[in-house]
């Protein structure tokens, strides 16, 4: 059993949530609530884990968030 961390956004034309696993290349989905895009999300990274060839190009490490006056 693996773990990933996805970013999750909410489009505003859309009203859609969008999400995507930052150094995962094709991790990304979308959903009308986040339960819908949780299980999109979950079943693009299983189709995309069936590949042996998958290689990640960063690793995750956090967010930070940026004050600007």
């Amino acid at each position: 059993m693996r773990t990933f961390t996805a970013i999750v956004e909410r489009d505003t034309d859309t009203n859609l949530y969008v999400g995507y696993v930052p150094g995962f290349p094709g991790a990304h989905s979308q959903g009308e609530t986040l339960d819908e895009l949780h299980a999109n999300l979950q079943e693009v990274i299983e189709m995309l884990l069936e590949d042996e060839q998958v290689a990640f190009s960063t690793e995750f490490v956090g967010t930070q968030q940026i004050v600007v006056s």
